[in-house]
């Protein structure tokens, strides 16, 4: 008797493993150098930068590591999409704050507006590797 699976062609994990990728580095970075994402966190928000800094990053490792791993899939991908939507505001404080500085460059202006809409792109593929696990 032939099992219908192995006629059945397997979704693409490839979102995942991209997601999973880009997760990992990033988390990686919040200690490498953790100045650069301490100046995104907003200033409204009660406690010190670095803390946010830290744990967004034991976060994007903990999804990162998810993603990547089959049995921890689907969860991976629906943290990484609510990761996505709550990381934004911290996106958008980098925005503003690099476009009233005179410190930055036209260019890193540029690249922090840009930045903004490709969140949306993250969360899609986010959810196309929940569902495709």
């Amino acid at each position: 008797m032939q099992r219908e699976s192995n006629n059945t062609p397997r979704p693409s994990q490839k979102p995942a493993l991209r997601l999973a990728a880009l997760l990992l580095g990033a988390g990686t970075m919040h200690f490498v150098a953790p100045k650069f994402f301490d100046s995104t966190v907003p200033t409204q928000l009660p406690g010190e930068a670095r803390t946010y800094t830290y744990v967004s990053g034991v976060a994007e490792l903990a999804i990162g590591t998810a993603l990547a791993v089959p049995r921890t899939r689907r969860l991976g991908g629906g943290l990484a999409a609510l990761l996505f939507v709550a990381v934004f505001p911290a996106n958008v404080n980098m925005a503003v704050d690099w476009l009233k500085s005179s410190k930055t460059t036209n260019v890193q202006k540029a690249g922090a507006l840009l930045r903004l809409p490709l969140q949306i792109p993250l969360v899609t593929e986010s959810l196309k590797a929940r569902r495709q696990a």
